[in-house]
């Protein structure tokens, strides 16, 4: 008879232990006066370095010569849908009958622009539906200090839940101790406040290899959730992509696909493959079982 999964789930948890115990001794020495994580997952080894007040000092990636293989999915992935609207030209009107949609059929939350999370947080008091908002959006290449002044003031107008985009350019220049300090400077901020942070990768613009390294870099950073996708690149979610993520950060934390879902078999294959939550500016229509054009 086939192990249930809570029992797969913890054989995998013990063999990803005894291999970074493998690989810790081989990472590169820690700064002086730092704690090093090191993460392990489709042969790439991500390192992580704090200071004694949690911040970032330094981080750094390898390949190697062995991949982890199979992490099992949630077996408690449920079909949960950040009904969304961040297009420039949305109206005070148009957020009104999110928010109104969002109460009827209970989704998870709204995810709007930060100027509309004041009216959201009214309109949805006392609800069942949190107020999401979105942070260096969507290219990720505000300056650290200003994306945590941006968290900041939209936690303090009411939302609860931030999806901020990592500085892409920085990742794709290996320079992984500025995207690491990035999210966890976001991190602190959305915790501190009781908030919850989902990490935008926009795998549209990244290799598999980067893909891993920042779903590595966001999960040791203290990341609610990795998010494929703003919805404003190339190319939203993939199948693959969302299975992959999943992959690598395991079952503890969240993984939202995003972009281009635009029905209910395109939500239901999401989450088979691992996504926890789902982004979409078609929620109902998607609920209704109708298939649309377009993403967000």
């Amino acid at each position: 008879m086939a192990p249930d999964a809570k029992t797969v789930q913890t054989l995998v948890q013990i063999i990803t232990q005894e291999v970074l115990n493998a690989y810790e001794d081989a990472a590169k020495p820690a700064p002086q006066g730092a704690t090093c994580k090191v993460e392990t997952a489709d042969g790439i080894t991500v390192q992580t370095c704090f200071d004694e007040r949690g911040q970032v000092v330094d981080a750094g990636a390898e390949r190697l010569t062995t991949s982890l293989g199979f992490v099992p999915k949630d077996p408690s992935m449920a079909q949960f849908i950040d009904h969304t609207m961040l297009k420039p030209q949305t109206t005070p009107d148009q957020i009104a009958t999110l928010c109104e949609e969002a109460r009827q059929y209970h989704f998870a939350s709204v995810c709007v622009n930060p100027v509309n999370v004041r009216q959201c947080a009214d309109l949805l008091r006392g609800s069942d539906v949190k107020v999401c908002s979105v942070i260096g959006f969507p290219l990720g290449a505000t300056m650290t200090e200003v994306k945590v002044f941006e968290t900041i003031k939209a936690l303090e107008a009411g939302a609860q839940e931030i999806d901020m985009v990592i500085n892409i350019g920085a990742l794709k220049a290996r320079k992984l101790d500025l995207v690491a300090k990035d999210i966890r400077e976001i991190v602190t901020a959305v915790h501190d406040r009781g908030a919850l942070l989902k990490v935008i990768i926009e795998t549209a613009l990244l290799t598999d290899e980067e893909k891993v390294i920042a779903c590595l870099l966001a999960k040791e950073a203290g990341a609610d959730f990795v998010k494929t996708s703003t919805g404003f690149s190339t190319h939203g979610a993939t199948i693959e992509d969302v299975a992959l993520m999943r992959r690598v950060v395991g079952p503890m934390i969240g993984v939202k696909a995003a972009g281009g879902i635009r029905s209910r078999e395109d939500a239901e294959t999401m989450v088979s493959v691992g996504a926890t939550r789902l982004g979409a500016s078609a929620g109902v229509k998607i609920m209704k079982g109708e298939t649309v054009s377009g993403s967000y």
